[in-house]
């Protein structure tokens, strides 16, 4: 893979999905509530207690994955500027929406 065809909006788009994917598997598996309020800051600064089920690996993992998604998220954003990056952002969360409304959140 060339570096042209590695930063396409296309590989950055599936590259997006993947890490979130994972993102909201290991939350689920620690029983983590992302979208309550504070508790992604919570999981960044590394609370286990924000956790409804103990399990430190997967928790680690999950901390690890969303810290990943940030810096894919830079990364992004300095490729291909602001604009794109927000474009590329909601039709991640569209797939992901879609998925879940068909049973599918588990990756």
């Amino acid at each position: 893979m060339t570096h042209e065809e590695r930063f396409t909006t296309s590989h950055w788009e599936t590259l997006l999905q993947q890490v979130v994917l994972e993102v909201q598997h290991m939350a689920s598996i620690c029983q983590v509530a992302l979208d309550a309020p504070r508790v992604a800051e919570r999981v960044l600064a590394n609370d286990g207690y924000v956790a409804g089920h103990s399990n430190p690996a997967a928790f680690k993992k999950l901390r690890d994955l969303m810290l990943l998604h940030h810096a894919v998220t830079r990364q992004m954003v300095d490729e291909l500027g602001g604009t794109a990056a927000v474009t590329i952002a909601e039709q991640v969360r569209e797939h992901l929406a879609a998925r879940s409304h068909h049973g599918n959140d588990v990756p």
